[in-house]
């Protein structure tokens, strides 16, 4: 009997690879190819600040908890940027050069045309899901500035936490924005009521009268100063609007009866100030007499008047 020597097949591994080698594909649980590590908390942090150099809104929402994120994605554009300035220290828009320090620790620079920030890493200390990065800023004139970064691990990847003892609570945080927003513009338009009576002051003792109205106080052309425009206020209050407030002025006629014994008042004014979009650009209405007085209260976006609360100079 003759024995014909068959020619061994290939195992299923190889004709596997074979094919894999051919595709260009082949599925991990296959080949036992493995999947790219997630990046680590230093990494992440670094990936952040880099974002918030460049001011770049998409990835600095990615570095985020997943409530932070929707959170930060709803905020108006201003104060989206607004907090990635506080992370590095910087209000323009930067570069971000990546090294390393003698001890291998990573150092971030973030640089702008008229200032750097360096962000020199520490080590970072693992609790479980949890890390924490030491990190040493040094500022000229004022020394080196200490604080740690918390790192939370969700879904896999390492998210922003905290910065130093302050959790990172972006919609309670919005809540206060929103709040000193609304005041800062509020104490906005008294300065503005304020400004704008200084002028007609100023205008009826230069021409003798009060003005017909707050266009005669706006900018003055080249030829100079006149009744018609005193130069006096910017185009914005002469038309009546700014900072989000309308600004109304009335002319308050001379009383007093001669007849009764009542001596005769001057002509005087009076100025109010009403926010144009009631809860985005103020809540309080304000109204300011020729004395100065400023009374103010919530009108809903309705004028204030006399009878309102007065504003004493310790709540302006």
């Amino acid at each position: 009997m003759k024995f014909r020597n068959r020619p061994r097949r290939p195992s299923r591994r190889i004709r596997i690879a074979a094919f894999c080698l051919l595709a260009g594909v082949c599925l991990p649980s296959l080949a036992g190819a493995q999947q790219p590590a997630a990046e680590g908390p230093a990494t992440a942090l670094s990936s952040a600040l880099s974002a918030a150099c460049k001011q770049d809104a998409a990835t600095f929402a990615d570095a985020l908890t997943s409530d932070n994120a929707a959170a930060y994605r709803a905020l108006p554009g201003p104060q989206r940027t607004a907090l990635m300035k506080r992370f590095v220290l910087l209000d323009e828009p930067g570069r971000t050069l990546l090294s390393s320090s003698a001890s291998g620790r990573t150092v971030l620079r973030c640089e702008t045309p008229g200032f750097t920030t360096e962000m020199r890493f520490g080590e970072t200390r693992l609790r479980e899901n949890l890390a924490f990065i030491p990190m040493d800023i040094p500022l000229p004139g004022e020394g080196t500035r200490s604080i740690t970064f918390g790192l939370v691990r969700e879904g896999g990847n390492w998210k922003l936490l905290s910065v130093g003892l302050i959790l990172l609570d972006i919609p309670s945080m919005a809540k206060q924005w929103e709040q000193a927003d609304l005041d800062a513009r509020e104490d906005n338009a008294i300065a503005n009521l304020r400004a704008v009576a200084a002028a007609l002051e100023t205008y009826r003792r230069a021409y003798g009268d009060w003005p017909e109205s707050l266009a005669l106080l706006g900018p003055a052309p080249p030829g100079g100063v006149s009744p018609q425009a005193a130069g006096l206020i910017d185009a914005d209050l002469a038309a009546g609007a700014k900072d989000g407030y309308a600004i109304r002025y009335s002319i308050v006629p001379a009383g007093g009866n001669a007849a009764a014994g009542e001596s005769s008042k001057p002509e005087t004014f009076v100025l109010a100030a009403s926010p144009g979009e009631y809860g985005k650009s103020g809540r309080r209405s304000f109204f300011l007499d020729s004395a100065g007085v400023l009374h103010g209260a919530d009108k809903q976006g309705g004028l204030a008047n006399s009878a309102d609360p007065r504003i004493g100079p310790a709540e302006q």
